[in-house]
């Protein structure tokens, strides 16, 4: 049933890459937020999981770190790593990282971690492949948010074929605790923000690398940024 499940999230991910590309991904720009915020360092080795296209593995060539990246898509991973021969990208379930023990300083899951069939397990593999002070950063989705609420939930909108899923917050709080990561802080999704602020400064925004105030209390965010640490 899992193996099977497995799949069909691979199928659906593999048409997407094949047929959206790039459209399917934020631009570049709205990457380098998770840069800063886990203040990753040069020469520093960096993991992103279902690191789709490479878009964070490409900040994080800028940040001059040693990058390596893994998604389930092998059309992902194909395009990615002729797009960026520096990383070491592999196809491979997040639950089954394959990297040795205590690697790496800075580990990135954006807009991911709510597909994951395991999600204890993924947890646990990253924990693994971490060393003793480094930082995690996850991007997640908000079910109390309104878009989850309304055009998912009310309008039957939810893509299970790619097993769209979402938590609110103290369920996502409670996930990360039970596998003793400690929260350093979460913030609201900054590239909703981002967009606004290109609108009303006609283009001129320029502000990608730095926290934004959001309109919207944390609780109603559609995405959640939590950066955690190991206990």
């Amino acid at each position: 049933m899992i193996e099977n499940q497995q799949q069909t999230i691979k199928t659906w991910f593999d048409k997407t890459y094949l047929t959206r590309g790039e459209m399917y991904l934020r631009p570049k720009e709205a990457y380098y937020i998770f840069a800063e915020l886990l203040q990753i360092k040069p020469d520093a080795k960096f993991l992103d999981v279902a690191c789709g296209l490479g878009r964070m593995l490409e900040i994080g060539l800028d940040y001059k770190a040693e990058c390596s990246g893994v998604d389930i898509s092998s059309v992902a991973v194909e395009k990615a790593k002729l797009k960026l021969p520096e990383a070491v990208i592999v196809e491979a379930n997040a639950e089954a990282l394959p990297f040795d023990d205590n690697m790496f300083d800075f580990v990135t899951c954006l807009g991911s971690l709510e597909r994951m069939l395991d999600k204890d397990k993924v947890l646990q593999d990253i924990k693994r492949v971490t060393t003793a002070d480094s930082r995690i950063c996850f991007m997640v989705r908000n079910s109390n948010s309104w878009r989850w609420l309304f055009t998912k939930k009310l309008f039957f909108a939810v893509n299970k074929k790619g097993h769209q899923d979402a938590k609110n917050y103290q369920q996502w709080k409670t996930l990360f605790e039970q596998q003793q990561l400690e929260i350093i802080s979460c913030i609201p999704d900054q590239w909703p923000i981002m967009r606004i602020l290109q609108i009303l400064t006609f283009g001129k925004f320029t502000g990608y690398k730095n926290k934004q105030n959001s309109f919207t209390p944390l609780q109603y965010a559609n995405e959640f940024i939590f950066i955690l640490k190991k206990n």
